[in-house]
């Protein structure tokens, strides 16, 4: 480790009322894992989304995000997005299921020789169904199916608590952690004001 990075010190630091601290965790593979079976698909198909409009991705990622906190990509000016996701080297896909959008796959190959597991979400409808099983296995064979050494991911305590070792479970490892302090997008109405109730907004005195 880099003995100039610098670390908070042990101990309580306190954050504003109006900002958020979650702990992220960074997580790789650097080969293709075994691979494991999908269940039962019920229907659910995943498809490529080829340079989707901005309204339409932006509803999406509303979908399956805003109760996890997601909100980069939904206050991110119109045109820095769209050149992400117009990028040729930026591929997305939804589960999808009777022309319905149920959940985000977008894998980020900007950088050469890696993956990026950018956005992984579905439907509230979804969890726990196994659907989360079959969107990460096109996503792992999506990944190695490209001439990368690293695929890697990053979560935090403000996703869904089994997200961490779901991940873990598709051949993922831990190897970094990091704190995320920022602005409480409830608060500034950028997403709902009873978005998250898992992590409740705190009123200024």
């Amino acid at each position: 480790m880099d003995s100039d990075q610098k670390h908070l010190p042990a101990g309580y630091h306190d954050v504003a009322p109006n900002m958020l601290a979650t702990i992220v965790t960074c997580l790789e593979m650097t080969a293709r894992p075994a691979p494991r079976a999908n269940p039962p698909t019920d229907g659910l198909t995943v498809e490529r989304w080829n340079a989707p409009a901005l309204e339409d991705y932006r509803a999406l990622y509303r979908r399956v995000g805003e109760d996890w906190l997601w909100v980069s990509r939904a206050v991110m000016e119109g045109d820095e997005l769209a050149a992400i996701i117009e990028d040729p080297a930026v591929e997305i896909f939804s589960l999808m299921r009777n022309g319905e959008r149920l959940g985000l796959l977008e894998l980020d190959f900007r950088q050469a020789g890696e993956c990026e597991l950018a956005f992984f979400g579905l439907d509230q409808s979804l969890i726990g169904s196994g659907a989360g099983r079959i969107l990460m296995n096109v996503a792992i064979d999506k990944a190695w199916d490209k001439p990368i050494s690293r695929f890697w991911v990053h979560t935090c305590h403000l996703d869904h608590p089994a997200a961490l070792a779901f991940y873990q479970r598709s051949g993922f490892r831990p190897y970094k952690r990091m704190v995320e302090i920022f602005e409480d997008p409830r608060q500034t109405g950028k997403l709902r004001a009873d978005a998250a109730p898992h992590f409740p907004v705190l009123q200024a005195e």
